[in-house]
């Protein structure tokens, strides 16, 4: 399984997410949400972002209720909520955001 991205061969497990976590780049990202059917805006790019730095300060990628607790907290009340983010990666934004990240999947995430 994998991606090709600028001529390189990512590898990635069965459901997407990536192998090695050094192998992110944003044209990899990029590759990861065409794969979902979504085109990266800038809030989208902000959300990432914050996943990016919860898995640098906690070493694990968030469930959905810390995911908007952080959120909310790093970006501002009226983005930390589910419905926004259910707009920006559905239909589970942990899961499918932690991917488009290139983080691990979040642990409780099917």
């Amino acid at each position: 399984m994998g991606l090709q991205v600028d001529g390189h061969s990512i590898e990635t497990d069965k459901d997407g997410f990536l192998k090695k976590l050094e192998d992110w780049t944003p044209a990899v990202a990029e590759q990861l949400a065409r794969e979902e059917n979504i085109d990266l805006t800038q809030e989208h790019w902000a959300v990432i972002n914050t996943l990016k730095d919860f898995y640098r300060v906690f070493e694990v990628s968030p469930a959905m209720r810390p995911l908007v607790k952080y959120v909310g907290k790093t970006l501002g009340a009226d983005k930390g909520k589910s419905i926004y983010l259910m707009k920006l990666f559905p239909p589970s934004p942990a899961k499918i955001g932690s991917k488009i990240a290139g983080l691990p999947r979040p642990d409780n995430c099917l």
